[in-house]
């Protein structure tokens, strides 16, 4: 069938919405969607018709495809990082609607630059999965924890069967009355892991039933804790626990900031760590999820997951007069293979930045990933910190006619 001929069905009501790839090529099933929407909400869309990508290559990321969304994409570096994953000078696309910010990461990346580079390393690596289970009471949860401690081979072995690259790292059980929390954490290498992770928790839960008294009542409990803000990923981390770190001289500072390493590290005192802290806030950081952000969009990353990278501190300090910074993301979850990536747009992101597709050894370009959004986010920390002590924050995005 023909888009008008698939749009009619669906008014006709022969149809849903999400059966016309049923019926049709995923193009032409798309081009029935925007007909069938531009009818009835009078809305022109052409602009969202109008992607360079086969439909078909993007049916494992969305479904009722009707086209897609364009942002802007800017780029900033080259910034060089000394890391345990990437060694040299790196350029980070970052896909934003918002004013300024490419600028101001830019003006971070070329102070950093200035300095000799920045130093990052990714410190942890466990994406995780928590399903909850029923039990009778807190003698029978304690016996399942106990059981669970000392047979994480056994649960290794069954979620290792669903998957050739992942890799159970550990098993740790949490009791809140009837309620028993198994947080499992998984080194996903190369892939951001969120699927594997829940495949392969399946099947231990599987295990955990078969053997104890425990009846699963959710693969996942909220433990994880995916897409929410929760102190367990500030304190044990998720994904990609990174950090970075720069030492910026006085002259620097000065120079590409217009203020000393006194003013930036008391805004940071007062602004990340009081401030943060009196609002009760889970990041101590100026605008880290800025970055995390449009590197997510550019790259394919899954963009609600935001919200564990906006987990971070920011640190600084003056050391004989130079400024140093770092900015530690306790829950950065990215991958480099898999969900997002495979997009064309985002495969380009991946390759400017030099880690399309799996790493050799597996997992280190998931690494290099992370190393060089952590120490970009640190450049728009620096930035923001120093437009705040030179009260150039405003006048910067009239200038740029934000």
């Amino acid at each position: 069938m023909d888009a008008e001929d698939l749009a009619g069905r669906v008014q006709d009501g022969e149809l849903r919405l999400h059966e016309l790839e049923q019926h049709a090529d995923p193009d032409v099933a798309a081009e029935a969607r925007r007909l069938l929407l531009t009818e009835e909400t009078e809305a022109d869309l052409d602009a969202v018709g109008a992607y360079t990508f086969d439909a078909a290559d993007a049916e494992p990321n969305v479904e009722n495809m009707l086209g897609a969304a364009q942002v802007p994409m800017g780029v900033v570096g080259p910034v060089r990082i000394d890391g345990g994953a990437v060694d040299g000078a790196k350029y980070l696309p970052l896909a934003t609607t918002e004013g300024a910010l490419v600028a101001s990461v830019n003006r971070g990346c070329a102070a950093i630059r200035a300095a000799d580079g920045a130093t990052a390393r990714v410190l942890k690596n466990a994406m995780t999965r928590a399903p909850v289970f029923r039990v009778a009471d807190v003698g029978e949860a304690s016996e399942v924890a106990s059981w669970v401690r000392d047979n994480v081979g056994t649960l290794a072995e069954a979620a290792e069967s669903t998957t050739n690259h992942g890799e159970l790292r550990d098993v740790t059980p949490y009791v809140v009355g009837d309620n028993v929390f198994l947080r499992f954490a998984y080194d996903t290498k190369d892939a951001m892991g969120m699927n594997m992770a829940t495949i392969a928790t399946e099947a231990a839960c599987d295990v955990v039933t078969d053997e104890t008294p425990a009846e699963l009542v959710a693969l996942s409990g909220n433990l994880c804790s995916d897409k929410k803000p929760a102190a367990v990923n500030s304190v044990q981390g998720r994904g990609r626990t990174v950090a970075a770190d720069v030492e910026i001289s006085r002259d620097v500072v000065e120079s590409y900031f217009k203020t000393t390493p006194e003013a930036i590290a008391e805004a940071n005192t007062r602004k990340n760590h009081v401030g943060s802290a009196k609002a009760g806030s889970l990041g101590f950081n100026a605008h880290a999820a800025n970055t995390v952000a449009a590197a997510f969009l550019a790259t394919g990353q899954d963009i609600a997951q935001v919200v564990e990278g906006s987990n971070a501190i920011t640190t600084a300090d003056v050391r004989d007069g130079d400024l140093y910074a770092s900015l530690t993301i306790a829950s950065l979850e990215v991958g480099t293979v898999g969900g997002g990536t495979k997009l064309p747009t985002q495969a380009e992101s991946l390759d400017v930045v030099g880690v399309r597709g799996g790493g050799d050894p597996a997992g280190s370009n998931a690494d290099a990933l992370a190393e060089v959004i952590c120490t970009a986010a640190l450049a728009g920390e620096l930035s923001l910190l120093g437009a705040l002590a030179s009260d150039h924050l405003a006048s910067a995005h009239e200038e740029l006619g934000r």
